[in-house]
């Protein structure tokens, strides 16, 4: 069996402003920063193999900053744990978003869940085939996590008022080539709050 803990990357400014990320490349902000180093001493009391993480600057730059407070060695980039494609909507807010393509209406270039599922599944099992017994860390994004915890649970995680935060932790075995859930790292939504809602 292997351990996998999927941490979502610290905040950036488009996360502040609700902005919809997708591949566009936004680095951390100041809190991000700093909240890639809370994380990391949430994790310190554990033991950890190896880290990986998305190619992307905002978990990137967050691998790079708990590898350092946990003495782990450089971060291995693995290029099919980046956020999902979300084509025309990426830059928009969500207002905006519902707006210029309400529910129902196709977005441009919007990768489907199912394709994000088999490219992260497919990534997972080839480090879990060389690190059979070892728990790793992997630095990834609020659409990635939130895809796997649907796909897992049958849709029910993220409940209504869940969401998925920044620098949150979610634990994963996996064993007998299956992704199991062990930890849902919920966080509740304020009604209104800024920066609550699941901007990648």
């Amino acid at each position: 069996m292997t351990r996998f803990s999927i941490v979502r990357h610290g905040q950036t400014d488009w996360n502040l402003n609700q902005r919809i990320q997708g591949r566009t490349d936004i680095p951390l902000n100041a809190t991000g920063r700093a909240e890639a180093v809370a994380t990391a001493e949430r994790l310190q009391s554990r033991r950890w193999d190896a880290i990986v993480t998305s190619p992307l600057l905002r978990a990137a730059e967050s691998a790079r900053i708990i590898a350092a407070e946990l003495g782990l060695g450089e971060p291995e980039v693995v290029p099919a744990l980046t956020e999902r494609h979300h084509g025309a909507i990426e830059g928009l807010t969500f207002a905006e978003r519902q707006h210029c393509f309400p529910d129902g209406v196709a977005v441009p270039g919007l990768e489907t869940r199912s394709d994000v599922i088999d490219r992260v599944l497919a990534a997972l099992s080839g480090l879990a085939a060389g690190r059979a017994g070892q728990s790793v860390l992997v630095l990834s994004h609020g659409g990635i996590i939130g895809t796997l915890l649907r796909h897992l649970t049958n849709g029910d995680h993220p409940r209504h008022g869940e969401y998925i935060a920044n620098g949150s932790v979610h634990d994963f075995s996996w064993s007998n080539e299956e992704l199991l859930l062990t930890h849902f790292d919920a966080a509740m939504r304020e009604p209104g709050g800024r920066g609550s809602s699941p901007a990648r």
